[in-house]
């Protein structure tokens, strides 16, 4: 398939990327202006740059090039700033006046990346069908106002809306829980876990790009959560990057500890397996490999 992609170079989008071009995919990628190409993506004759922004979008080369389908990724997504940035509306808006015109450009399947805190959270694994949503944050709003606009616009092409859980693996930004924990370590640096119970369903970055082109290649309408269905809490995975770095007197939890506002976030991944998808990495094989990139860098 022909495939365009906002947001390529991003965490998420470069190992979706890499993954779509070992299938045999031709990739566009729309990079912004200022951007370098990052060297994680080296040159490859099906994979091409597009230069410019969801509001100043290249069209005569993206109409040139003729997807068949878009996977639109470009957020704001910086730990401690996306939930509630404004960026979140200009997002919103940019994004919906960009894909609102890629069926002109030949698109007839478009996919958006949502949030997995769209949701209204319990104590429950979020299922696409029973859980009713209860955006609490600017970021989660923005990403529902746009799944609604675009639903409405939907017609006889395909949309569908891939609610993210919690990604995680090398290249990931280095204030994310597991990166920012395997760091303290190395430094030798005690972690103090702040909300050692909460839970959340993370996937490893290879296992969800794999569930996203799965996503991609049968043209799923509709919500469809993209995680693994397995919770695992901050102590276990302090627990287990402890074990592996060798520092398990590092640990240290709160007393009382701090109230988490999504403190058990899991993913009823059942439409997702319905594909065929299974995730090849397990949480202590993910870790292992998170440390082992860590170390050499």
């Amino acid at each position: 398939m022909k495939l365009l992609l906002t947001g390529p170079t991003g965490f998420i989008g470069s190992a979706f990327v890499r993954l779509a071009l070992s299938r045999g995919h031709e990739i566009a990628g729309l990079l912004i202006p200022a951007e370098d190409i990052p060297a994680s993506l080296p040159p490859n004759p099906n994979l091409h740059w597009l230069r410019g922004t969801l509001e100043q979008a290249p069209w005569r080369e993206i109409e040139a090039f003729g997807p068949e389908a878009c996977i639109h990724m470009a957020w704001i997504t910086t730990p401690g700033m996306y939930l509630e940035s404004p960026e979140n509306d200009r997002f919103r808006d940019a994004s919906l006046s960009f894909l609102r015109r890629m069926p002109e450009a030949g698109a007839r399947y478009l996919l958006g990346l949502g949030s997995c805190i769209e949701y209204q959270i319990g104590s429950e694994p979020l299922s696409e069908e029973r859980t009713p949503l209860f955006p609490t944050t600017r970021y989660a709003r923005c990403k529902n106002q746009l799944r609604l606009a675009l639903e409405r616009d939907a017609g006889d092409f395909g949309f569908g809306w891939a609610r993210v859980f919690y990604p995680y693996g090398p290249g990931e930004h280095p204030s994310r829980l597991c990166s920012s924990i395997a760091q303290k370590f190395e430094r030798g640096e005690k972690v103090l876990l702040k909300t050692p119970s909460s839970t959340k369903d993370y996937i490893f970055i290879e296992d969800l790009a794999a569930a996203l082109l799965a996503v991609v290649e049968n043209k799923v309408r509709g919500p469809i959560n993209v995680g693994t269905g397995t919770g695992s809490s901050v102590r276990e995975i302090a627990g287990r990057l402890a074990c592996l770095m060798g520092k398990p007197r590092l640990v240290e939890e709160a007393d009382p500890p701090e109230p988490d506002p999504f403190p058990f976030v899991v993913a009823d991944a059942t439409k997702l397996r319905s594909l065929g998808w299974e995730p090849q990495f397990t949480m202590e094989q993910g870790l292992k490999r998170l440390v082992e990139v860590l170390m050499r860098s």
